[in-house]
Formats: structure tokens, C-alpha cells, sequence
């Protein structure tokens, strides 16, 4: 593993007598800040905030790729996936769910999607990506029907009820995270 280059004024290391064996890192207002056991040598704290800030930029770089803002145009993924999504909304929705964003995302482990009706953005799960395109579907008219009534009520499994295959893909998902011993959100 590299040595990954930092200056000692971003990186903040906060000792505590109440952790005992983990070591944690996060950024804030564009400083690294490093938490370690109190009782933790020189050499192995130099050596955790190295490998603690390599995670942190692992990290952010896998959020901007999965974003579309590492620098390129978006991925065809992605854009494939928004207009997977407009074409959803139009074919079973009638065109009312709009969404401001899709993107897949690798930290969701208790949920097949989410959304945040306040600003119409929809994040997937990876782990439905390698899944059959009619539970992808399924997944993003769940989502979609989000945007339109926030809560699990009638009208919106109503919504979620136009999508033909909808049984067939909640038994899909019912059956993996079963297999996969899941513990997954209940009605997601």
C-alpha cells in the first residue's frame, strides 16, 4: 500500500479514553478528522491515519464516479438509468414522478433503493444492478411512486400495482435477501 501524501494542518487526530479498539475518519469543513483509542502508540496512530485518510479518498472517489463528478461526462450507466426511469414514469405513471436525479450507489444495506421527495433524487443499490431488467424496473417504480406519495398507504401500492411484473419481482427480491440472509427495511 502507498503512502498517501497529507499536510498535518488537514488532519485533525481526536484521542478517546472511551474507544478501545476502533479507529474512525471523516471529513469535515475540509479536514480529515482521525478518532483514536487514547491509548494508541505514535507509530500506530501515524500509521491508521494513513491508512484512514486512504479509505476517506477510496471513498469519495467511488461517490463521484457513481455520481457522474469525477471529472468525465456522466457514465452511460447512468444516464441509461434516468432515462430508464423517465420511461418508467411515463409508461405506468403518466409522466408525474420526475426525478432530478438517479444514480446507483454501494452504501445501502437495508434497502433496494431510496428517494428524497423534497428533491426528486433516486439512489439504487449495486446490488440490484446484476439483477433481471423487470426487478430493476420494479425497484425504480417503487422509487418513482415515492415521489409522489412519500408514505407506504394504498394509493401508493396502487401506483406501484400498474407495473405489471410487480408481484413477480417483490417475490425476486423476497427470495435474494431470504438467500443472502438480508435483514432488509420492511416495504422496501
Amino acid at each position: 500500500m502507498g503512502s498517501v501524501e497529507h499536510s498535518a494542518a488537514d488532519v485533525e487526530i481526536r484521542r478517546s479514553a472511551r474507544r478501545r479498539r476502533t479507529v474512525s475518519a471523516r471529513r469535515e469543513d475540509g479536514r480529515t478528522i482521525v478518532l483514536v483509542p487514547e491509548g494508541l502508540s505514535v507509530a500506530e496512530e501515524a500509521r491508521w491515519v494513513e491508512v484512514m485518510i486512504g479509505k476517506l479518498e477510496r471513498r469519495g472517489a467511488r461517490q463521484r464516479r457513481a455520481h457522474g463528478h469525477d471529472g468525465a461526462e456522466p457514465s452511460a450507466g447512468q444516464s441509461e438509468l434516468a432515462r430508464r426511469a423517465e420511461r418508467l414514469s411515463r409508461d405506468f405513471l403518466e409522466g408525474r414522478a420526475r426525478a432530478t436525479s438517479v444514480v446507483w450507489v454501494g452504501n445501502q444495506q437495508r434497502r433496494w433503493g431510496s428517494c428524497t421527495p423534497a428533491t426528486g433524487e433516486i439512489r439504487l443499490s449495486e446490488r440490484v444492478r446484476g439483477m433481471p431488467g423487470y426487478v430493476v424496473d420494479y425497484v425504480l417504480i417503487h422509487e418513482l411512486a415515492h415521489l409522489l406519495h412519500a408514505d407506504h398507504g394504498p394509493r401508493f401500492w396502487a401506483l406501484v400495482g400498474r407495473f405489471p411484473r410487480a408481484e413477480r419481482a417483490r417475490g425476486f427480491l423476497d427470495g435474494y435477501a431470504a438467500a443472502a440472509g438480508l435483514v432488509l427495511d420492511e416495504h422496501e
